[in-house]
């Protein structure tokens, strides 16, 4: 049997920190799968669409990545998938102190998946989505944070 992790976020965009996150989990399962959830009711500042194709980019040539798209609970998703762990980097003690109580709710629901907790390299600890997509949203140059697969000059907003 596979060992199938999924690696769940909005990834509004997807950062450094989230690549590095994948290519780390890489030796330690067959397979990653990176699950962009959404939520109708929730505006995001990219569209799904550019998500998912960002992230394939970033791992055009890595069989064993896959991205998809999911609206509902994580542990469903990894179910539908044969997934039994599920992926989550953690940056600060903050970031534990949630992850943890999501891993545990989640233990309860289906307690066949087990949470992996990676730690950011410390280089990628201060990088986060909000603060990315806010350098994006006042014309600031993001690309340090950014996968170096990505195009720069596709990092604006739109409703495609």
């Amino acid at each position: 049997m596979d060992k199938i992790a999924v690696f769940p976020g909005s990834f509004d965009p997807f950062t450094i920190g989230h690549e590095s996150i994948v290519r780390r989990a890489l030796p330690l399962f067959d397979k990653v799968i990176v699950m962009i959830g959404f939520n109708t009711n929730k505006q995001s500042f990219f569209s799904i669409n550019k998500r998912l194709k960002w992230v394939r980019q970033v791992f055009a040539g890595e069989a064993r990545v896959d991205v998809m798209q999911h609206e509902g609970l994580t542990v469903d998703f990894c179910r539908s998938v044969g997934a039994g762990y599920i992926l989550r980097g953690l940056r600060t003690s903050a970031d534990f102190e949630y992850e943890r109580a999501i891993a545990q709710m989640n233990k309860k629901l289906y307690p066949d998946i087990e949470t992996v907790f990676l730690l950011t390299m410390p280089e990628h600890t201060p990088i986060n989505s909000s603060i990315v997509r806010d350098i994006i949203l006042h014309g600031g140059d993001a690309g340090m944070f950014l996968p170096q697969a990505l195009n720069m000059s596709e990092f604006t907003r739109d409703d495609d």
